[in-house]
Formats: structure tokens, C-alpha cells, sequence
């Protein structure tokens, strides 16, 4: 059915990341020629935001929202049912044995329960009678009451999520169910169905990024409808197209003190939770420049917007040749209960990326998302995994049996070091032969992105269009 001119969007955008995706991209736009009028329900202060046309946008500030124990024991039960359920996947029985108690506290005794409960009653009937018990928790809560006011307040037609996995939008779900609104998530990493725990709530409609992503949605939600389900792309790498985000050559290398007439390698970091072999993998690499056990160029280092770069101060005294990146993501809101969610990013951040992927010879990360950042520049990508049970390193070999990633090791689109000397081999071969495994490499991100780049965030209004 053909979208009446006065219908209106809500969008719930948590946090810097859907900032990202769904402000600096084209979605705002392009939704602004579909629907009437456009709601941002936002879990940022609304100073976050650029100056939008009043006339179309409307910057509705969230209250924050905190959990009590009651509304966390019937999330996390539900959560952990959901692993149960599904941990036959290596990814999803990691997460499984990772949530486990350690200790016999009040909370770790919590925990200790919700993991026999849910051993035995872990179905989907089960998973969303926990669901229920927890809107039941929390329906009453004064926050909760005042999402209710807000949504009854601006009617949205369709109320869309960025993300589909911050525990407080259950709040907003549950009030968008009361006053039968429907609701929509665009699916927010590659990596979150196959081994992520459970969303949290149960969406009427989906966005995601490839068909290889609805097959996941259809298998770990089986509840949902497959004509519910949009494959859109992503809109995250949507820049990396637009002309608005480019930097010359020269104003790159000139801004990172970097070498015009020698290849560079960028090892992209992840933060400090799971990238602690970080500093270590940055030192092989630099200790393999001096050697000459790498081929003549330099390192650049981008680190994790999630983090500052003090973890490395160490790495930087003794390597003082390595050339930094720190993206510039700024803090709008002190004092909040998760702080890296109210880190947004610069246009002169996401410039510098895009410039990063242009002019870089060769990635290296420990089995990130950047892997396909790099490959849609059609970049050679080496992966590290350098820990493992036995060697007392952070157990990063163990990423590679997670669904997502077993796709890129049966891809052949990287080459996977294990050691220094792996390391070493693998970075020459792509230095002097860049296109190697560049048709893998392409095969992948057709695999993992489901519409080309200039297309996704069209994609994304049509789907929010057609359900309506």
C-alpha cells in the first residue's frame, strides 16, 4: 500500500553508533521525502544533533532509564535462555559460559539461578513468557510511565530502532505494543544473531544487511514472519561514497606525519574488553619493520573510538615511529550509566577514515568488522589471533569458530596469523602482491552486504515505508 504524505517516523537512536549509521549518513534525507514528519526519540542530549529543519524533525531528549533487579533478573533470564536454546553455535555457547557466575555473591547466587532456571525451560514459548514477566517489572516505573506520555504525546506511525540489543528500548517496545504502534529494528552489527545473546524485545519488523542475515533471523527467531524481514545493507558504510566525507591525499598524509613514498600498514584496534593482545600485535609489527623481517614501510595505528589512548602510552614511548590515529568521537553527556554509548562521531572523523581505507596499503586487526571496511576499498586484510588456551594470552583463537567469522576463514578473503612468523609472512605476500585474494574478497562483502553502498539507506525508508 502506497504511504499517505502525513505519516510520521519515529526514530530511537541509542547511541553514537546509530547516530553514525542513521544522522551522517543520507537516511534523514531520504526519509524526509517519505514521511510528513519525522520523530528522533534519542538516548543523546539533543545538542548532539546538527541543526535539522523544525518543520520536519522533532528532537525528543529520552530520560534515562535504570534497571531494577527485578526487570534485570527477567532480561537476563530471558537472555540466557536464549543461549541455552541456541548453543550448539560455537559463538553463542561461548557467550553462554562467558555470562556464568564467578563468584557467590547476591548477584553471582542471581546469576547461578537464572542459568538453572533457564537449563530447563528455554524454549521460544518460554523466552517470551520471560519477555512478558519482564514488561510486568518494570510497566510501572516512573521513567517508563514518561516514555509512555512521550510516545502518546507524538504518535509516530512506526516507531524504528537503530539497534536492536540496549536493554532500556524493552520500554519503549512495551508502550509501542499499548498503543499498537508498530515497531521495526535494523539489525546493528554482522556478528550480533550468531553469537550475541537475545534481543531485547520482539520487533514486528527487521532490517538487515544480507540475505545471509535474514537466514540467521529465521533460524535464531522463529517466531518471525519472513516477509517481515528487509535486507537493506548497512548504512555505516555509506560515507565511504559520499563526496562529502573526502580528504585529499596530501591533507592525509600530511595531518597523520606519514611518508608519501613509502606503503603503510593501519592496524585497527579493538578496545581494551576484547582486544587486550593489542599492544602486543602493534609491537610484533613494529619490531618486524626494524628487523626487516617486514618489507619497507610504515605503521599507522587507529585506535577503538569506544576508548581513550592511554593503554598504549607504553607502545608509544618505545616505538616512537608508529604514527597514531585517535578518532575524534566527543563525549555530549557526562555522568551517564553506560559513557561510551554518549561518545558520537565527527564528519571530520569519519573523513579521515574513509581516508585511512583510500590510502592504506594493508589492514590488520584482530578479527574485526573493519575487515570489510577495508575490503569494500578492495584492500588486502590480515587477521590476528595470537591467543590461544595454552599460551597465556587473551584467547582470541576462539573468535575464528564464530559463525560469522568461520565465513571469512572459509571465504580465503584473509590470511590469518597465529604467531609472529605467520604475521610476518602474510603481510609481505599482500605488500608485494596486493590483489591476492582480492576475487575472495570481493565474493565476501557481496556475501555479507546485501545492497550496494548508494542504495542502502533508500533501502532502509522504502522498508520502513512499505510496512505502513
Amino acid at each position: 500500500m502506497a504511504l499517505a504524505s502525513s505519516k510520521t517516523l519515529g526514530i530511537v537512536i541509542t547511541d553514537g553508533v546509530g547516530f553514525r549509521n542513521f544522522v551522517l549518513s543520507t537516511f534523514l534525507t531520504k526519509a524526509a521525502r517519505s514521511f510528513e514528519k519525522i520523530i528522533i526519540f534519542s538516548g543523546l542530549p539533543s545538542s548532539a544533533y546538527p541543526e535539522l529543519d523544525a518543520s520536519v524533525f522533532t528532537i525528543v531528549e529520552l530520560p534515562v532509564f535504570t534497571e531494577t533487579k527485578a526487570n534485570w533478573f527477567w532480561r537476563k533470564l530471558k537472555e540466557v535462555a536464549h543461549l541455552q536454546k541456541h548453543k550448539s553455535n560455537p559463538g553463542i555457547a561461548d557467550n553462554y559460559e562467558m555470562n556464568k557466575a564467578k563468584s557467590w555473591s547476591a548477584h553471582g547466587l542471581l546469576v547461578r539461578l537464572v542459568y538453572t532456571v533457564s537449563s530447563v525451560f528455554h524454549s521460544e514459548k518460554n523466552i517470551l513468557k520471560y519477555e512478558e514477566l519482564q514488561e510486568q517489572s518494570f510497566k510501572k516505573d516512573t521513567v517508563v510511565s514518561k516514555y509512555g506520555e512521550i510516545l502518546k504525546e507524538h504518535e509516530p506511525d512506526i516507531l524504528f530502532f537503530t539497534h536492536q540489543r540496549p536493554p532500556f528500548i524493552a520500554t519503549l517496545v512495551y508502550w509501542a505494543k499499548n498503543l499498537q504502534i508498530p515497531t521495526a529494528s535494523f539489525i546493528f552489527s554482522w556478528d550480533n544473531l550468531a553469537s550475541k545473546g537475545r534481543m531485547a524485545a520482539t520487533f514486528d519488523y527487521f532490517l538487515v544487511w544480507s540475505d545471509l542475515m535474514k537466514k540467521e533471523l529465521l533460524r535464531f527467531y522463529p517466531f518471525t514472519k519472513e516477509k517481515a524481514i528487509s535486507v537493506v545493507g548497512t548504512p555505516q558504510f555509506e560515507p565511504y561514497v559520499l563526496p562529502e566525507f573526502d580528504l585529499s591525499e596530501s591533507e592525509f598524509y600530511k595531518t597523520l606525519d606519514l611518508n608519501s613514498e613509502a606503503k603503510i600498514i593501519c592496524y585497527s584496534c579493538a578496545d581494551a574488553s576484547i582486544g587486550p593482545n593489542d599492544p602486543l600485535v602493534i609491537a610484533t609489527l613494529a619490531e618486524g619493520m626494524r628487523s626487516g623481517a617486514i618489507d619497507s614501510c610504515q605503521l599507522l595505528v587507529r585506535t577503538s573510538p569506544a576508548e581513550d589512548e592511554r593503554r598504549f602510552a607504553e607502545t608509544k614511548a618505545k616505538y616512537p615511529e608508529i604514527k597514531w590515529n585517535h578518532p575524534k568521537w566527543e563525549l555530549t553527556r557526562e555522568g551517564h550509566p553506560e559513557p561510551w554509548s554518549q561518545r558520537v562521531p565527527t564528519q571530520d572523523d569519519l573523513s579521515m577514515l574513509k581516508a585511512i581505507l583510500k590510502f592504506c596499503d594493508l589492514n590488520v586487526n584482530m578479527l574485526s568488522t573493519m575487515s570489510l571496511d577495508f575490503m569494500l576499498f578492495e584492500k588486502p586484510v590480515v587477521n590476528t589471533a595470537f591467543g590461544n588456551g595454552a599460551n597465556g594470552l587473551y584467547n582470541d583463537q576462539r573468535f575464528l569458530q564464530y559463525e560469522h567469522y568461520d565465513n571469512v576463514v572459509k571465504s580465503g578473503a584473509v590470511k590469518i596469523a597465529k604467531n609472529a612468523e605467520e604475521l610476518y609472512t602474510a603481510v609481505n605476500a599482500y605488500l608485494r602482491n596486493p590483489n591476492l585474494d582480492l576475487e575472495n574478497r570481493r565474493k565476501l562483502i557481496d556475501m555479507q552486504v546485501g545492497k550496494p553502498l548508494n542504495e542502502t539507506t533508500q533501502a532502509c525508508v522504502q522498508a520502513l515505508k512499505n510496512t505502513l
